[in-house]
């Protein structure tokens, strides 16, 4: 994986400078060409960063307000560019969503994707927007999950990654070497493939359609946590549910309460095979799971609607 570009090397005097009589007439639809050709990966940028796609969008809005301002005769890297006004905006944004979290109702989850099946095939990015990893990300600070996102997933240079966050290259390195042990204690243990994933996920469908308390057992990890996201809007667990018995048991009775008709379907959801549920054939959940050595071992059900209109159509995701 290889995608760092040269730095730009302009002052930033100059890289922000607004359109003057000077510099009015540079190329407006090569602006435009720019930023379309690299919108996928913008909005990539910021879904990582913060987790929700609406906000994602709103930095990609604001991205595009800075860059239509620019002389683009003074930027060398025009990617390098637009990914420091994106990484800066969901910097400042991050700032925001973390006030709303904090009287948020109940657990929060990421904003779930219906990606598109090249998702799933580049596998460092599959693993770099699942449920799973997204929450670890939400354990670093605004600058470690900037600078993590940056090196790790788009592979940035440490001196355009400087630029970014405005620190040093010699402090991104350390922020960098932090940030990587953080996540690698907490991410999923062992690779899972995708056939496993499949094979583990139709396995969890069969017990909870059918009942079966003990296959739905055999295929939870021991202390497999639930997790439940409703916003305050739809009933869901306020607190996670630890534990194989009482998240299987917690499962199968909320679904016998039930008496409208349900229905579960696989889908790619952020890279990944997950399930997606239909009351009355409307969405009503979707239940992104995370795996270790074979078992689920984290179960994250996203209810809020606010957080669904993204699984409507598939999202494209770019490195």
């Amino acid at each position: 994986m290889s995608c760092a570009r040269d730095t730009d090397k302009t002052e930033p005097n100059e890289r922000e400078k607004p359109v003057t009589s000077e510099n009015s007439g540079r190329d407006q639809d090569g602006a435009t060409d720019t930023f379309v050709a690299h919108r996928n990966l913008l909005f990539t940028v910021a879904y990582e960063m913060l987790g929700s796609a609406a906000d994602a969008e709103d930095v990609l809005q604001e991205t595009w307000l800075r860059w239509a301002d620019v002389d683009l005769a003074v930027v060398r890297d025009r990617r390098a560019y637009l990914v420091r006004i994106t990484t800066r905006q969901s910097l400042n944004r991050l700032r925001t969503l973390g006030r709303r979290k904090e009287s948020y109702v109940g657990s929060w989850l990421p904003e779930p994707l219906l990606t598109t099946p090249d998702v799933a095939e580049d596998v460092e990015l599959a693993d770099s927007v699942s449920m799973a990893m997204m929450l670890v990300l939400e354990t670093l600070t605004p600058t470690e999950r900037a600078v993590f996102v940056l090196r790790e997933v788009f592979d940035l240079g440490y001196d355009e990654i400087a630029d970014a966050v405005e620190k040093s290259p010699a402090a991104v390195r350390q922020i960098a070497h932090r940030a990587r042990a953080h996540v690698a204690a907490r991410r999923p243990r062992g690779v899972v493939s995708a056939t496993e994933s499949q094979k583990a996920l139709a396995a969890f469908q069969r017990a909870v359609e059918t009942g079966d308390l003990q296959g739905l057992l055999d295929i939870l990890s021991p202390d497999v946590v639930l997790l439940g996201d409703g916003g305050g809007i739809k009933q869901a667990v306020l607190r996670p549910i630890t534990g194989a018995d009482k998240v299987a048991r917690l499962m199968l009775g909320g679904l016998a309460k039930h008496t409208v008709a349900l229905s579960m379907e696989p889908a790619q959801v952020n890279g990944y095979p997950a399930l997606v549920v239909h009351l009355d054939g409307e969405l009503d959940t979707v239940v992104a799971v995370r795996f270790d050595e074979g078992r689920i071992s984290g179960l994250y059900a996203v209810r809020n609607p606010d957080k669904l209109s993204h699984m409507h159509r598939e999202t494209a995701l770019r490195r």
